[in-house]
């Protein structure tokens, strides 16, 4: 009885303590990238969500999309197997010309429908399973930040004007 009491005791404190943390990481979240409609905004970043982006870029995204977001070589052109090299994610490539959604939900969720056609095969792996939601957005946003300043406008348009139909 006096054992169940103590686990009964301390069960409390660890869920509301699981809880509390749940509700920090939530408002480090919406801080880090500010409230807008829709979810986070790349826009809106913070330098520390950056600076800890470029660590996870570093960690899980340069070994194919390039240490300075330079993609692979030839990045257009289908490889022997049908699939296409790691695209740039710099000025030179086409990641800012979607919205902040389609980006998080390649990255999170791999390309495939609705991102992709039916059967497309990709080597982009799904990183849901592996880096948390604000770690992808951090990774995104550190990408969008070294984006010269008109290709950064163009995807701020892009995104707001794909919030404003959602």
């Amino acid at each position: 009885m006096a054992k169940r009491l103590r686990d009964a005791r301390f069960g409390l404190p660890a869920l509301l303590g699981l809880v509390a943390l749940a509700g920090v990481a939530g408002w480090f979240a919406w801080r880090s990238f500010g409230p807008a409609s829709g979810g986070p905004s790349l826009a809106n970043a913070s330098s520390a969500t950056i600076q800890a982006g470029a660590a996870i870029y570093g960690q899980h995204c340069a070994a194919c999309h390039g240490a300075d977001l330079q993609g692979q070589p030839e990045w257009r052109r289908r490889k022997p197997d049908g699939r296409l090299p790691a695209p740039p994610h710099d000025a030179s490539g086409h990641t800012w010309h979607h919205p902040d959604a389609v980006l998080f939900g390649i990255t999170r969720n791999g390309l495939k429908p609705p991102l992709a056609p039916d059967g497309y095969e990709s080597d982009m792996p799904a990183y849901g399973g592996i880096l948390s939601d604000e770690q992808i957005w951090s990774v995104l946003a550190y990408i969008g930040s070294r984006w010269p300043p008109r290709e950064r406008d163009h995807q701020r348009r892009i995104d707001a004007a794909y919030r404003a139909e959602r």
